[in-house]
């Protein structure tokens, strides 16, 4: 029998934390979480602190724990000022990145899949990954996700106001996740606090990013942007750097162990999603 959480602390409570709090305020659980800014409104039930990931701070005890902080040089900064509090908390999941695996030339990234980054910025994440382990016995969640869209944050954006492009490199594809789709398997995460170990969060079909934005453009009624060949851009290398990892992730862990579907098994059902939810709430 699972246990509906009682309170949820996160360290960087942004989009996707946000999206996982609202559900779980529905739930009758309350939400505590730190931002740089305190952007706003937030739901009843949330109490945002302000933290610049330097100061003490301490979670209540027993809060199941939730960090979503970009690590830094020195790894994650969640980690360095409470993860010697890390035994009192009901639970302690870690979102990363499957950038950790670096290039697959295409093949499948599995949650026992070594890992090989390929960044500086994958590198932190492994050092943040390592920090979490130690502070927690091993009993860390560590969820690694792919590129992350939904309401807001899609190509939708870019194709209204004419910047989009359709950059091709033969044999590239990239997993996807919708946001609500995270929130749901974080969610089945905190009614299972004795699950440990990797979890990848992600949908069912690994795709090129021209048939994304072809597809969106599609259901906005427009001219896709023509597609160019990688090589002939001008793109700056850190936009260049996208396409330097090639992989397809696996979410059959999450599948099997939380019970966790993902709702928008593909791009498609994912998209149509967003254009909707925007259109029924223009302001978000």
């Amino acid at each position: 029998m699972t246990v509906p959480p009682s309170l949820l602390f996160v360290f960087g409570l942004g989009y996707s934390a946000r999206a996982l709090g609202e559900r779980l305020v529905a739930r009758g659980c309350d939400v505590t979480g730190t931002s740089r800014t305190i952007p706003g409104p937030f739901p009843d039930r949330f109490e945002v602190v302000q933290w610049d990931g330097k100061g003490q701070i301490a979670p209540p005890e027993g809060a199941h724990w939730l960090i979503t902080l970009p690590p830094d040089a020195d790894g994650c900064p969640a980690a360095r000022v409470a993860g010697h509090l890390a035994q009192q908390a009901a639970s302690v999941t870690y979102l990363s990145t499957t950038g950790v695996y670096g290039d697959l030339g295409g093949g499948w990234a599995m949650e026992w899949s070594p890992v090989n980054p390929g960044s500086q910025r994958s590198k932190q994440r492994v050092l943040a990954e390592t920090q979490w382990r130690e502070a927690t016995g091993d009993k860390v969640r560590i969820v690694r996700l792919p590129g992350i869209y939904g309401p807001g944050r899609s190509p939708f954006e870019k194709l209204r106001n004419g910047t989009a492009t359709r950059v091709v490199k033969l044999g590239q594809v990239f997993s996807r996740v919708h946001v609500d789709d995270i929130a749901g398997g974080l969610e089945a995460l905190m009614l299972r606090p004795e699950a440990s170990g990797v979890f990848h969060l992600c949908d069912d079909l690994a795709a090129p990013p021209q048939d994304v934005t072809g597809f969106a453009a599609e259901l906005l009624g427009l001219e896709p942007p023509s597609e160019t060949l990688l090589d002939e851009t001008d793109m700056s290398a850190m936009a260049r750097s996208f396409y330097a990892e090639c992989k397809r992730v696996s979410n059959a862990r999450a599948k099997a162990a939380l019970g966790w579907r993902p709702v928008y098994p593909t791009y498609r059902e994912g998209l149509t999603a967003v254009l909707a939810a925007e259109q029924d709430s223009p302001r978000r």
